[in-house]
């Protein structure tokens, strides 16, 4: 099992932006690919963005291509969703997920990954 822990979550008007984070405690969190996911209310659990372990491929859902920034520091066991330009269609709860395989084409994330998720809401 690979714990994480999602942060950074709240209420921002269309427009604006928030930085999500996710910490982990797991030793080998420097060779995981990681991911992030979102599921909004009476929706599937869809695939946001992911990245490799060393950090230097990332990729992106469509929706949010251009508009959000992956990124990680595995000195700090930690990844970064930067969310910029958040529209009200963003508004989810968002999860991350570690040791899986995280692309724009196909995602098998990883079943004992799930952290509690923040929630993130962008309404005027």
């Amino acid at each position: 099992q690979v714990e994480v822990v999602e942060s950074g979550g709240g209420l921002v008007e269309p427009g604006g932006s928030l930085r999500l984070s996710c910490a982990a405690t797991d030793r080998y969190f420097s060779a995981y690919n990681m991911g992030w996911f979102r599921q909004a209310p009476g929706k599937e659990r869809e695939f946001v963005a992911g990245i490799t372990w060393a950090g230097d491929t990332t990729y992106y859902a469509d929706a949010v291509k251009d508009r959000f920034t992956i990124s990680r520091d595995n000195a700090e066991n930690t990844m970064y969703l930067q969310m910029d330009g958040l529209k009200p269609e963003d508004t989810a709860v968002y999860y991350c997920n570690a040791g899986g395989v995280y692309t724009n084409t196909y995602s098998y994330p990883r079943a004992d990954s799930w952290g509690q998720g923040t929630q993130v809401t962008v309404s005027s």
